[in-house]
């Protein structure tokens, strides 16, 4: 699969898995439009607290989905879970769009977050499988990027469904939930042609499915005129069938044998959770709050701050394969770090408008929105294939709880008395300081603590669990001393 050039085959791959990115994030965005339509007696009559509470609901739905569906990915395949998980997902959020009160609208809410939480280990699981080792950093990273393009569209869709002048109240919002399954019925059609991890299948005992998975991809890959070297027989591998670990070993694996890469992909994870969620969801408070910015124009400066984490992870994609995956996450984590800091200067001296604070943002982001995509791209790859979903789901469960939790509640908080004529600005002020802090930290762990995955088979990276000449190592005796990293 390394040695493979790029061709259509790998075009299908970032389409039918990538898409789920950007459908989650026209979704999320367009959700974050309805607090108003919501709130009228026309629709639910929800309260200001407890439209809050729909986004906790989902994001509790996210944390169950990726730890049930990833350690279920592990067991059960990439394929299997990267459909079912879109196909919840796309369930979930068609149902809220028929939600009759508050509380069916919760309940849809958490089965659409538990399809896009199990979709995190499922996709990056399989994207980091399938794709050569010299373009695995790139498109990892741009496709967890596309995430922001979605998010703009949705801002765009926003502006159409919940004009009254345009479609009444009563409609938009549910028009709003289905838009997702409508597109993603076509996405399901795509991942149906994309082939199960012959990585997974050799390493559960399914050596010939692998063999016969490989051969139909290559077949397509010469149909095309591609002609591939033959493989070196320095690559081969003996594998046993893989042990189903329990939680213990697992953790085993993760603290006992892999303690540094565990506090690596902890940090990256929590780190830019915190960073995101503390900015992400006070964007439309410091405009209308600090700024004076009317609640029906914020979507407009949405756009660039949009824009700009879009385009972080396609331009400084390439580089995580180039220049590599330690120097790239440290320089885009301080970066991003450093700038919110000036920023927080800047802002706290009152010499920042709306245009130039949401100009700071995009350039901050920039940076950011690479570095937290390389996050995804790191958990899925330095860990043994056969945890490499629950891996990710294990960091991901971890990181929101924390940074997704606690940064939102934190920084709603400190703008809570922005309502004020001369609003306080010392309090935000420190708590972009405690977010820069915190990204400079993580860029700081990435220099000392990162791996030069950079292409490398992933194999070379992290030794099967059920290689042959070290199965018994790696499962019956885990609590051995830590390997060297």
């Amino acid at each position: 699969m390394d040695r493979l050039p790029w061709t259509r085959f790998h075009w299908l791959i970032v389409v039918g898995l990538g898409v789920s990115w950007i459908l989650d994030g026209i979704e999320i965005q367009i959700v974050s439009s309805m607090a108003g339509p919501l709130q009228s007696a026309d629709t639910l009559n929800l309260t200001s607290g407890q439209v809050g509470a729909m986004a906790s609901w989902y994001l509790a739905g996210q944390v169950f989905g990726a730890l049930f569906f990833g350690r279920l990915t592990d067991k059960l395949g990439r394929k299997k879970l990267f459909i079912l998980t879109l196909a919840i997902y796309l369930f979930g959020s068609g149902l809220a769009g028929f939600s009759w009160n508050m509380w069916s609208l919760f309940f849809f809410r958490f089965i659409a977050g538990a399809g896009i939480g199990g979709e995190y280990a499922a996709i990056n699981s399989a994207i980091d499988e399938l794709m050569p080792s010299r373009y695995r950093g790139r498109v990892d990273i741009a496709i967890n990027g596309t995430y922001w393009g979605g998010a703009a569209l949705g801002a765009a869709a926003s502006l159409v469904l919940f004009n009254e002048d345009l479609i009444p109240t009563h409609w938009g919002w549910r028009i709003g939930f289905f838009l997702g399954p409508v597109l993603g019925l076509i996405i399901i059609f795509l991942r149906r042609h994309i082939p199960e991890s012959p990585r997974w299948q050799l390493t559960h005992g399914q050596a010939e499915q692998a063999e016969r998975t490989v051969d139909e991809i290559e077949a397509g890959l010469r149909k095309d005129g591609v002609v591939l070297a033959p493989v070196d027989d320095s690559k081969a591998l003996d594998v046993v069938d893989a042990q189903r670990l329990s939680y213990t070993q697992m953790a085993r694996v993760f603290f006992g044998r892999y303690p540094s890469r565990s506090f690596l992909g902890f940090t990256m994870m929590a780190t830019q959770a915190f960073l995101y969620n503390a900015i992400f969801f006070t964007v439309g408070l410091v405009l209308i709050h600090f700024y004076d910015i009317p609640a029906n124009h914020t979507g407009y400066y949405f756009f660039p701050f949009a824009i700009g984490n879009l385009l972080g992870p396609l331009i400084l994609g390439p580089l995580f394969d180039t220049i590599g995956r330690r120097k790239m996450i440290s320089t885009t984590y301080v970066g991003s770090g450093v700038l919110l800091a000036l920023s927080a200067w800047a802002f706290s001296e009152g010499i920042l408008g709306a245009t130039t604070q949401t100009l700071f943002w995009c350039v901050i982001f920039f940076f950011a929105s690479a570095g937290a995509s390389s996050a995804y791209l790191t958990v899925s790859e330095i860990f043994p294939i056969e945890l490499r979903g629950q891996a990710i789901s294990f960091f991901f469960a971890i990181s929101q709880g924390v940074g997704g939790v606690l940064a939102p509640f934190l920084f709603g908080r400190l703008i809570g008395g922005a309502e004020n004529a001369n609003p306080d600005r010392f309090p935000l002020t420190v708590g972009y300081l405690i977010g820069a802090g915190f990204m400079i930290f993580g860029g700081v762990v990435a220099w000392f603590f990162g791996v030069n995955a950079e292409g490398k088979s992933l194999e070379d990276i992290a030794d099967p669990l059920s290689k042959a000449d070290s199965s018994a190592d790696a499962v019956s005796d885990i609590e051995a001393p830590a390997r060297p990293q």
